[in-house]
């Protein structure tokens, strides 16, 4: 089981440079990589829309539960909610859910075209596929996922408020204060380092998945429930690992 780790991991690194070579035909990437980039965005908006809203909610709501009774100012939920989600909240649950929707579908549509034998096919007409395939959707993905990201934090931000002050656990000028006390610009560059990091991993995990299934229906379903797994554990690696390197 170890030595297929290493394998897989070694077959992925290499596969990476046949991803990056140049295009045979620019206006065939361009059409693939607008439709790509559609599925990816606007296809994946209302599930981020619903679950960035009711986090925001959430989140607001337990910590005015935890801070009731002590001597914190109540203006410090705007400010623990605005930081929580730009952070943490928005790029990592965000791509998280993004890794079962928008990966797995990745997964299975490749491996159906390498099951189909569509992939053979094209590669005998002399198209290099992983670049043709996979690289359309890794620029869909690092273009896309960070606006989703960006949608995200502002509208678990707006969550937050819809609960918090029209519900009457804040006035409008205690969650306005705590908003725009302390920030930091660089928590947002910190916000899209982890949405373009994310995105490659989920994205190019998914595709390795599914380009090289082998076998029928069950291993194309094994295929896309690893992708999904993989993507979630190095999404968190990686989450850890950049916040090491950008807040130590």
């Amino acid at each position: 089981m170890n030595l297929q780790i290493f394998t897989h991991f070694g077959k992925f690194i290499l596969w990476q440079k046949q991803i990056f070579k140049r295009p045979e035909n620019w206006s065939m990437y361009y059409k693939e990589t607008l439709r790509q980039m559609y599925d990816i965005g606007i296809g994946s908006f209302p599930i981020v829309f619903l679950i960035s809203i009711f986090i925001g909610a959430v989140t607001a709501v337990q910590f005015a539960y935890q801070m009731a009774g002590t001597l914190i100012p109540r203006y410090y939920i705007g400010y623990i909610v605005r930081d929580m989600t730009i952070i943490e909240l928005a790029p990592t649950i965000t791509c998280l859910v993004l890794a079962g929707k928008v990966g797995s579908n990745m997964a299975a549509e490749l491996g159906g075209m390498r099951q189909k034998e569509h992939i053979d096919a094209m590669e005998i007409m002399g198209v290099n596929t992983s670049t043709y395939l996979i690289l359309p959707k890794l620029i869909g993905s690092l273009v896309m996922i960070p606006v989703l990201v960006c949608a995200a934090a502002i509208i678990g931000i707006a969550g937050a408020y819809l609960a918090s002050v029209p519900t009457g656990f804040f006035m409008d000028d205690e969650f306005i204060t705590g908003l725009r006390s302390f920030f930091v610009p660089y928590n947002v560059v910190m916000m899209f380092v982890k949405a373009f990091v994310f995105a490659y991993i989920l994205t190019s995990v998914a595709s390795y998945q599914g380009y090289f299934v082998r076998g029928g229906s069950i291993e194309l379903g094994a295929a896309s429930t690893r992708a999904v797994v993989y993507s979630n554990i190095l999404i968190l690696l990686a989450d850890y690992v950049i916040a090491l390197l950008l807040t130590v």
